[in-house]
């Protein structure tokens, strides 16, 4: 199929996919909107399905892409962290199709998907888990991080503060008010400086277990 067409396609998929969701939109409306026959809907992808996941995939390397533009080595990586997650909540404002991915619900929708859909919210973390890396680089971050499981939590604390937050009067104050105080709980934890440093000099050293010398049996 020629390439063009092909965009043509995924982008009439892609809108109609984000304005009505996946079982309100049929392939008929999907070509109507592409201009293009019923069958050479088909020829872009073998399912409804697999068609919804090609939308889905093109949204979220349009997400990460933009995203990856924030991203600036000269910066220090715990400022990017928080300007790139309230950049992302939001795009997700505008892209649908992304925010449910992340939010889990795709994978509700198509259970049979759900591995390859996960594949692309993993996808849509790599911007966060490289600016985790150059934090490492940097001196900021702890050497011995799990970058994607940090990256996975950081994407967790900005699900919860969406789904929980963003709604009513001043929602935008309120989710980077929240999101700062977050990400601050995280970068230096709760306990102030001086109470840190009392309570690691109150640990135990810990103490050599001496080597017991065990005796033969006697005959």
């Amino acid at each position: 199929m020629e390439r063009e067409k092909k965009e043509c396609i995924l982008s009439a998929a892609t809108r109609l996919f984000a304005r009505f969701g996946f079982k309100k939109t049929s392939v008929d409306q999907i070509a109507k909107d592409a201009g293009v026959a019923k069958g050479t809907v088909y020829l872009a992808a073998d399912t409804k399905e697999d068609l919804f996941y090609q939308a889905v995939h093109r949204e979220v390397r349009a997400y990460t892409a933009e995203i990856a533009r924030l991203i600036d080595p000269r910066k220090p990586a715990d400022v990017m962290l928080a300007e790139t997650t309230l950049a992302g909540m939001q795009y997700l404002e505008e892209r649908p199709l992304v925010r449910d991915l992340i939010f889990g619900n795709h994978q509700i929708l198509l259970p049979e998907w759900a591995d390859r859909l996960d594949e692309l919210r993993a996808l849509g973390r790599t911007n966060c888990a490289e600016i985790i890396r150059l934090g490492i680089r940097q001196g900021l971050f702890r050497a011995d991080i799990d970058v994607d499981e940090l990256a996975t939590l950081l994407e967790d604390v900005a699900i919860a503060t969406q789904v929980f937050h963003n709604r009513g009067a001043n929602k935008a104050e309120r989710l980077r008010k929240r999101l700062v105080a977050a990400f601050d709980l995280l970068m230096n934890g709760i306990r102030a400086a001086d109470a840190h440093r009392e309570a690691s000099a109150q640990k135990p050293a810990e103490t050599p277990v001496a080597s017991t010398k065990v005796e033969p049996p006697r005959a």
